[in-house]
């Protein structure tokens, strides 16, 4: 009997061990599969939070766009009032400047037709009609270029008796203008002089001028204000000096009658003025 007993109750406790068993096995497998839910969960809770403040960050940087166009609209309000009232100074200066370059150029149109006349006057003298004479404008200005061989003896800077002739109606232009300035420029060949009293073409140049310059003064009667006396030498010549005929064109005396040039800045001046009381 107590045999009996000892044997059911080994029965009893190894069918409970084995429930037992069952039991833990089960619950270790629900566990694992909670355990990968609860990771499962976790990673796609990062990765929201990530996205979270991917969009917080958007968001913010929206707002700050949003607020730095707000900013920009009313700057560019700003902007476009000052650049219409910059644009519209810039249209009335340019309109001072077109008004003032148009009176400019009337006032130089009428010097030039001044100017014309004059050469036309000169022009129709018959003693001014010599082959040996030319009268010109150039750059608003008279030139008349005479030949050495009416002025000066070869070699020579004394302004021979019949050239006093030539020089006496340049002094009549001269002494009508007289806010006029007339230089009187010498040039020659490039034939190469030394001697006594000449050093080099320059020297002769400039002697030439400077003698007729004299006369102008000293026998016509021109204002010595008025005159320059220049010496070119060689450098400016007519034609090549590459033979006699050439340097013949080469060798004159050049008489450019010229207004002042601080007349014309007076004249620049005066239009200022005028624009700024018509304001």
């Amino acid at each position: 009997m107590k045999r009996a007993f000892i044997a059911l109750s080994v029965i009893a406790l190894t069918l409970t061990s084995c429930g037992a068993k069952k039991q833990i096995a089960e619950l270790q497998a629900k566990n694992k599969e909670i355990q990968d839910l609860l990771n499962t969960c976790t990673v796609k809770l990062n990765t929201c939070l990530a996205e979270r403040n991917q969009l917080d960050n958007e968001v913010n940087n929206l707002r700050k766009n949003n607020s730095d166009l707000i900013n920009n609209v009313g700057n560019l309000t700003t902007l476009t009032k000052k650049g219409a009232e910059n644009l519209e100074k810039s249209l009335e200066s340019l309109k001072e400047k077109d008004l003032r370059i148009t009176r400019l150029q009337d006032a130089l149109t009428k010097k030039d037709s001044v100017t014309l006349a004059l050469v036309s006057a000169l022009k129709s003298d018959v003693g001014m009609q010599d082959p040996d004479i030319n009268i010109n404008v150039e750059k608003g200005v008279i030139m008349i270029s005479i030949a050495d061989n009416l002025l000066f003896k070869s070699g020579s800077y004394q302004v021979s008796e019949g050239a006093k002739q030539v020089l006496n109606k340049v002094a009549q232009v001269i002494k009508a203008k007289p806010d006029f300035e007339c230089m009187i420029e010498g040039h020659t060949d490039n034939l190469p002089i030394k001697n006594s009293v000449l050093q080099d073409n320059w020297d002769l140049s400039v002697k030439r001028a400077t003698s007729i310059v004299r006369v102008l003064h000293e026998d016509l009667g021109v204002d010595p204000k008025q005159l320059i006396p220049a010496g070119r030498s060689f450098y400016v010549p007519l034609a090549s000096n590459d033979s006699p005929n050439n340097r013949s064109k080469n060798r004159r005396t050049k008489v450019i009658i010229m207004p002042k040039i601080d007349q014309f800045y007076d004249m620049v001046e005066k239009e200022m003025k005028n624009l700024s009381e018509q304001k």
